[in-house]
């Protein structure tokens, strides 16, 4: 993929694009960058581009961007194995599970172990019960968690099955505490930080997190926008 130069007609038949996604950005903002570039350089009206798996704003890593006739795997795409890495940090917590909401509660940590912290990873390996975070975009009733979270309005989440196969933490730099996680579709990252925290009598927030693999898919493969705009057509050598 590195090496060609696309044209209009690879897009419509459909590309698989590997993306690593800024911090700050939403996964719609670099959906829609895509399909602007694609339409200026190949000179298309219309061309369908889609993302298989959301990645918040505050999160950076694999994003995967599928494009014309592939848009229908999407939905394959969305359902394979993930792996993330990040940090937690112990001793405080936010409305939001992570950075995106200020501190709102702290807690102590002199009172956790290192065997502590590794008997709380084995706790929540295999097929586990996760709340998602209020903070979220999923639906309701019609409208999506985060809009009653940011009136303050209180709304029953109901628990799902989620499966993590690899959870493996490191204490160094405690009480940040960098991790790895291998996970099913559906699992939050941030709600994990969350329950970790509680399952060590204690508090915690996701304060970093990359994607760095969807099934098969790298992130050490993956373009910035930059390098994916050197691998688009100019408009000076499209033909009148």
């Amino acid at each position: 993929m590195l090496n060609k130069i696309f044209t209009a007609e690879d897009f419509k038949e459909g590309q698989i694009l590997l993306f690593d996604k800024p911090l700050g950005w939403t996964s719609f903002q670099v959906v829609n960058k895509v399909r602007w570039l694609i339409r200026k350089s190949c000179g298309i009206k219309k061309i369908k581009v889609g993302h298989a798996g959301t990645l918040d704003p505050l999160a950076s890593g694999l994003l995967i961007i599928c494009t014309g006739k592939f848009t229908k795997r999407i939905v394959e795409l969305q359902g394979q194995e993930k792996e993330y890495t990040g940090t937690f940090t112990l001793g405080s917590t936010t409305p939001s599970y992570d950075l995106e909401t200020e501190i709102d509660k702290t807690f102590p940590t002199d009172h956790i172990s290192e065997d502590d912290l590794q008997k709380a990873t084995e706790k929540f390996k295999g097929e586990i019960e996760q709340i998602p975070p209020v903070f979220s975009a999923l639906k309701k009733d019609g409208k999506r968690l985060y809009e009653y979270a940011r009136k303050g309005e209180d709304v029953e989440i109901k628990s799902r099955k989620v499966s993590i196969t690899e959870f493996e933490v490191g204490t160094d730099n405690f009480p940040l505490i960098n991790f790895r996680v291998v996970c099913s579709k559906g699992t939050y990252i941030r709600s994990l930080a969350h329950d970790f925290g509680q399952e060590l009598s204690s508090g915690a927030h996701l304060s970093a997190l990359k994607r760095t693999r969807i099934g098969d898919f790298k992130a050490e493969e993956s373009l910035n926008i930059e390098s994916f705009e050197k691998l688009l057509p100019s408009r000076e050598n499209k033909p009148a």
